[in-house]
């Protein structure tokens, strides 16, 4: 069976309402990125990073998988499909995809600040200061912020340069080290950009669908669909 690699990013997510972080009106307008997305910030005041996140998680038990996380499940009708995405919501496993890679973390879960590998799940919304892992440590949000290592890249990267077919959906390519993860595709393998805006593509065999993730991963996906028929 042949591998489909998606690249995911917020654009997929903010059409099913959850907010963003660069774009205008985004969350970084309210926000600082200093206060709430680094480590140093959970330091200086971890009641204001807890109520950022709790408040991001509140609005994600809010909202639904849209019809571009959908087409992606279909997908694995006829292909080996691993999702690759840069946020740290839950949609796509919600919509039913079975293989996806958080590269920046994951918001429904806390790990401890002693020991990394120890990641628990957050029942509900909250994740409460006192929190802790079972030698006392406190737990933070199982997010990479601002200044951290990206774990899984390496992961990324072995999946994207085994891919048969390359889709980048919502993503403006801007931000490293994923938007890296283009150049460990092979040249000759298609790839799909799909954002209704201008995206740069330094790379070779590269179709441009200027559609939201909604539609444009659906034509995608017919696409793709029609070519294993």
């Amino acid at each position: 069976m042949k591998k489909a690699v998606i690249l995911s990013g917020a654009g997929i997510s903010a059409e099913s309402g959850i907010s963003t972080f660069r774009d205008s009106g985004g969350l970084w307008e309210q926000y600082r990125v200093e206060d709430v997305a680094t480590y140093d910030g959970w330091l200086r005041n971890r009641a204001l990073v807890t109520a950022f996140y709790n408040q991001r998680r509140k609005q994600l038990l809010e909202v639904t998988p849209n019809a571009g996380h959908y087409a992606l499940v279909r997908l694995e009708k006829a292909f080996d499909v691993h999702i690759i995405t840069q946020n740290v919501d839950d949609l796509h496993e919600r919509a039913g995809s079975r293989q996806v890679l958080h590269l920046h973390g994951e918001l429904k879960k806390a790990r401890s600040t002693a020991n990394p590998e120890y990641i628990v799940d957050i029942d509900g919304w909250e994740l409460h200061e006192k929190m802790t892992d079972p030698q006392g440590a406190p737990l933070r949000p199982h997010i990479v912020w601002f200044g951290e290592a990206v774990p899984l890249m390496e992961e990324a990267a072995r999946i994207s340069a085994a891919a048969d077919f390359y889709i980048v959906v919502g993503t403006s390519l801007a931000v490293y080290p994923a938007a890296g993860l283009l150049h460990y595709v092979p040249p000759y393998v298609p790839k799909y950009i799909v954002d209704p805006k201008e995206v740069p593509a330094p790379v070779a065999n590269v179709k441009h669908l200027r559609e939201p993730a909604s539609t444009g991963l659906a034509k995608v996906v017919d696409e793709l669909l029609s070519k294993r028929s």
